[in-house]
């Protein structure tokens, strides 16, 4: 990876002045520390599901409905359960 790329990857919270090369490298020391990490999970998965819809409109080859408060999508069944996987026994939710 070239070192322009790696520079792009550094984020840094003006508010706490916390730098983190990496978000995977960030969770680990957040589950050592029991403090949280620089991206709040709420943050993350609101910034991941527009791919997750555009991916899942691609698939079905349709315009898709999104409930935000909810985080549903509205009026196709097909569509909806693309939005999770079936788990292997004995894992459920």
């Amino acid at each position: 990876m070239s070192p322009e790329v790696l520079k792009l990857e550094t984020v840094e919270d003006e508010e706490t002045g916390y730098w983190s090369t990496k978000h995977y490298a960030d969770f680990i020391r957040a589950v050592k520390t029991r403090e949280q990490t620089i991206a709040p999970a709420h943050v993350a998965l609101r910034s991941a599901t527009p791919g997750w819809l555009g991916q899942i409109a691609m698939l079905t080859g349709r315009k898709l409905r999104w409930d935000p408060v909810k985080e549903e999508i509205l009026g196709d069944d097909e569509a909806s359960r693309l939005l999770s996987r079936r788990m292997r026994s004995p894992f459920q939710l």
